[in-house]
């Protein structure tokens, strides 16, 4: 997650509260959705940003994690999402994003 990205996520916790936030990514390979994951979660692993050593404990979801698939109207994942599933490895996601919230 880029240092811009990590400075927005920070002071919308700030401004809205924790609580009332959900990340949501669409990252293409399950390492860098756990890396971004982990960063809005337990803190920037990489020490360089705005959330070094701050961890937000933010909910975070991928966006074909079938958690988030099923929030979403079928005709609009249909037509904006499905065809990047059919290429993503959204096994190797799910277990990734899986293994970050189970550190909360």
């Amino acid at each position: 997650m880029d240092l811009e990205n990590q400075r927005r996520v920070k002071e919308f916790a700030e401004q809205y509260g924790k609580e009332n936030l959900i990340v949501l990514l669409g990252a293409s390979e399950g390492e860098a959705a756990g890396l971004a994951a982990e960063t809005v979660t337990l803190g920037d692993p990489t020490y360089a940003g705005p959330l070094a050593g701050v961890s937000l404990g933010l909910e975070v979801y991928h966006i074909c994690e079938p958690e988030m698939k099923a929030e979403i109207d079928e005709a609009v994942y249909e037509e904006q999402i499905s065809m990047m599933e059919m290429v993503l490895d959204v096994e190797d996601i799910v277990k990734e994003m899986t293994a970050i919230r189970s550190q909360l």
